[in-house]
């Protein structure tokens, strides 16, 4: 079931979990979530709630939580961006979310800059992340954007990192001849790599380093 009021969205998975607009009312739980899905990430790289709150003022129609009930179980955040794949400019996670407080939005910006997609880890397996990206392919198609993309983390690279440079990693991710457990479940979605971003954030687990990856407006999820 989907339901669109004025900027409001608003869809229900089978699970029963509904995909809805941010409203500020969620934003101390939205900080809270941060801190249970990206475990080992720099605090200056945590979005804390004052931060959710300006989002939902620069770019309200570009928010969205999953809810079961009136828990917040999942959520991504999102902004408007100029992007050329054949020109990508090197960026830190830090630096591209305006230090968290999304002042880096671009309001005409041709593509959709994802910046996070987050599950409560008891509420995995129920299509949340999949509902979340299939609701910003539906932003990018109603708002005429060339599509979505985001900086993926090489997640998988901590198990081997004695063994490769993250260099390898990525090269052997892209010709997937190792599966990782972030970029090839986003491949398998329908995003497609485009790139190396290293040093993007402070998280040894992928190596401080993220592959860009893409998702044409146009594609179906």
């Amino acid at each position: 079931m989907l339901a669109q009021e004025k900027n409001e969205y608003k869809k229900t998975l089978p699970s029963g979990i509904v995909i809805t607009t941010t409203k500020s009312e969620h934003a101390e739980q939205l900080e809270a979530l941060q801190h249970l899905v990206f475990p080992h990430l720099a605090e200056e790289e945590i979005l804390h709630a004052d931060q959710y709150r300006r989002h939902i003022e620069i770019f309200p129609e570009g928010q969205f939580v999953a809810l079961d009930g009136e828990k917040v179980v999942g959520a991504t955040s999102t902004m408007r961006y100029h992007f050329d794949t054949d020109d990508q400019k090197h960026h830190t996670f830090f630096e591209i979310m305006g230090g968290g407080w999304l002042t880096t939005h671009e309001p005409h910006g041709d593509w959709l800059y994802g910046l996070d997609v987050g599950v409560n880890p008891a509420y995995r397996g129920k299509g949340i992340a999949k509902g979340l990206y299939r609701t910003r392919q539906d932003l990018c198609r109603r708002l005429g954007l060339k599509g979505q993309m985001t900086v993926g983390m090489l997640n998988g690279y901590d198990a081997v990192k004695d063994k490769m440079s993250v260099d390898e990693y990525y090269e052997k991710v892209k010709r997937k001849e190792i599966f990782d457990p972030t970029v090839s479940v986003q491949e398998k979605i329908g995003f497609e790599i485009a790139g190396l971003m290293k040093d993007y954030l402070n998280d040894p687990t992928c190596g401080n380093a993220g592959a860009v990856i893409v998702l044409y407006a146009e594609k179906a999820i």
